[in-house]
């Protein structure tokens, strides 16, 4: 195993929020995180249905500018966006025990959602290796909260 997951691709592909994986969030059922995390940003049920039913998870992350529907984000969204982010990744990697297993296994290393479209916020650059990492850094608190619950601790 490398001493660092750099990116969600290859064998780690299961890690991103674009891969295959239906979580339930809030009483509707989504194709993958992505699409949970992106109808999440409205209060409004008619969009997130409509979110959820996107045949890819590409369109549910571009959906409010594509329809010009930015005025629906909810009020406070970039407040709320790391802690909602969590619970949905909580579904995935705790709640299902094909990403549990998958994430345990991954033992210690680092995970960094490394990536060529400038997304600082989530992951990090990798033409400038800048970037915060909020994602990768959310999956290895949950891969410890595992790990810890696996050896009693806690």
């Amino acid at each position: 195993m490398s001493p660092a997951i750099t990116q969600f691709s290859g064998q780690y592909r299961w890690l991103s929020n674009f891969y295959p994986c239906f979580v339930r969030y809030h009483d509707v059922v989504y194709p993958t995180t992505e699409h949970a995390y992106q109808a999440t940003k409205t209060l409004d049920d008619d969009l997130r249905l409509r979110i959820s039913r996107l045949p890819r998870p590409g369109l549910a992350k571009t959906f409010y500018r594509d329809h010009d529907l930015i005025s629906a984000i909810r009020p406070g969204w970039h407040d709320l966006s790391l802690s909602v982010m969590e619970q949905i990744l909580r579904l995935k990697f705790i709640d299902t025990r094909r990403f549990r297993d998958l994430l345990l296994a991954t033992g210690d290393v680092t995970i960094q959602e490394g990536n060529y479209w400038g997304d600082t916020f989530w992951g990090v650059d990798l033409r400038t290796a800048s970037g915060l990492n909020h994602l990768g850094k959310i999956i290895m608190r949950l891969r410890k909260e595992l790990q810890e619950e696996c050896h009693g601790i806690g």
